[in-house]
C-alpha cells in the first residue's frame, strides 16, 4: 500500500494510543491532587452532568445521599479544579468509545486485508474499555481502595497496548519493510520468553507503584522520611528499616522490586544483544530492550527525586505524574518488543 502515512488505516490505532495516554495522564492528575473521590457518584457527579458544584451544593448532596460520603468526611468540600479533573477524566473515557467502536467496524470491513487477528484485537480493546469504565465505577464506590486503583491502572496499560499490537500487525500486513518483522526464528525462540519476562517485570513494578501511591506508603502519608540520603536511597535513615511504621512495608517492597526489575532488564538486554550478534540478526530488539532499561533507570531517579525534594506538607506533585508517565512508557516499550517478536516471520530465501 502506497498511501501517505496519515491516510493509512494503521494510523487510527496510533491516534488511539495517544488518546489512551491522555486518559492515563488525566487519571494521574486526579491521583496526585487527591481528587479521586471528588465525584462521589457514577456516572454523574454530585447528581449532575457538570463539574461546577458549589460547596453548598456538595453539602446538600451529601445530606440527601449520606451513603456517598467519602473518607474525608461530611464537612470536606472539593475545589472546582478537583471536581473538573475527575469529570474530565470520565469525559475522555466516553469520547474514546466512539473511535474504539469505529476502529472495530473498520477492522471488520477490512478483515480480508488485515486478517482476523487485527479484528480480534479491536474487539479486545472494546471489552477492555467497558471493563475500565466498570472498574472506574467500582473505584469510586469503594473510595479509591488500593487494589482497585492498581487494577484500574493495569487495565489502562493493557488497553493502550492493544492498539500498539494492532498497529504493528497492520503495518506488517501493509507490507512494511521494518526489519523487526523478519527476525531469525532461532533468535525468536531463544529470546521470546526472556522478552516476556522483562515486560512482565516492568508491568508488576508499575502496579506495585500504583499500590504504593494509594496506601499509607503513598504521597499523602509517607512511610519513609524525606530528603537525601535518609529518605532516599535510605528509608528512615537506614537501608533496612523497621516495618513497624505506617507504609514502610509497601514502600520497601516497591524499592526492592525496582532493584530486582533492574537486574532483569539489564541482564536480559545484554543477553539479547549477544544472541542477536551470534545469530547475525538485526540488533533492533536489543536496542528496544536497552531503551526499556534506560527508562527504568531514569524512572528510578525520578522516583528518588520525588522523595528527596519533598517537604512533609508540600510534595512536588508534577514529579509524581512524571514518575507515572515514565513507568507506563517503560511498559509500552517493553511490550512492543514482545509484540514485534511474536509478529516476526523468518526471511525467505529471496529476502536473504
Amino acid at each position: 500500500m502506497g498511501q501517505v502515512w496519515w491516510r493509512r488505516p494503521s494510523t487510527l490505532p496510533v491516534a488511539l494510543v495517544i488518546m489512551s495516554l491522555c486518559i492515563v495522564i488525566a487519571g494521574g492528575t486526579i491521583r496526585i491532587n487527591d481528587a479521586g473521590e471528588s465525584c462521589p457518584d457514577w456516572p454523574q457527579c454530585f447528581g449532575t452532568w457538570g463539574f461546577d458544584i458549589s460547596p453548598d451544593e456538595q453539602g446538600a448532596f451529601w445530606a440527601e445521599n449520606p451513603d456517598e460520603i467519602d473518607t474525608r468526611g461530611v464537612d470536606h468540600r472539593y475545589t472546582t479544579f478537583e471536581i473538573f479533573s475527575e469529570w474530565f477524566h470520565r469525559l475522555l473515557v466516553g469520547i474514546i468509545a466512539i473511535p474504539v467502536l469505529f476502529n472495530a467496524l473498520l477492522a471488520r470491513r477490512m478483515i480480508g486485508t488485515y486478517g482476523s487477528t487485527v479484528y480480534r484485537s479491536t474487539l479486545l480493546s472494546g471489552v477492555l474499555l467497558i471493563a475500565q469504565a466498570l472498574v472506574g465505577a467500582l473505584t469510586v464506590s469503594m473510595d479509591n481502595v488500593d487494589w482497585s486503583v492498581a487494577l484500574h491502572l493495569s487495565l489502562a496499560s493493557i488497553f493502550t497496548s492493544t492498539f500498539l499490537f494492532q498497529y504493528f500487525a497492520m503495518r506488517k500486513a501493509e507490507g512494511s519493510k521494518f526489519e523487526a518483522f523478519t527476525l531469525n526464528s532461532e533468535f525468536v525462540s531463544a529470546n521470546q520468553k526472556r522478552v516476556d519476562a522483562m515486560m512482565g517485570a516492568v508491568f508488576t513494578l508499575m502496579i506495585l507503584g500504583a499500590w504504593v501511591s494509594s496506601t499509607a506508603g503513598g504521597q499523602y502519608n509517607q512511610g519513609c522520611s524525606v530528603g537525601f540520603p535518609n529518605g532516599w536511597p535510605k528509608c528512615n535513615g537506614t537501608l533496612l528499616p523497621s516495618f513497624d511504621g505506617p507504609g514502610v512495608l509497601v514502600q520497601m517492597i516497591h524499592r526492592f522490586g525496582a532493584v530486582l526489575v533492574g537486574l532483569v532488564l539489564v541482564s536480559g538486554s545484554a543477553r539479547i544483544r549477544s544472541d542477536a550478534l551470534a545469530n547475525e540478526v538485526t540488533p533492533l530488539i536489543g536496542r528496544i530492550t536497552d531503551f526499556t532499561a534506560g527508562l527504568w533507570i531514569l524512572n528510578v531517579l525520578v522516583g528518588g527525586s520525588y522523595i528527596v525534594l519533598a517537604e512533609m506538607e508540600n510534595f512536588p506533585e508534577w514529579v509524581s505524574l512524571l514518575h507515572l508517565m515514565f513507568g507506563i512508557s517503560c511498559f509500552l516499550v517493553a511490550i512492543s518488543a514482545s509484540f514485534l517478536m511474536r509478529l516476526s516471520t523468518p526471511p525467505t530465501n529471496e529476502e536473504e
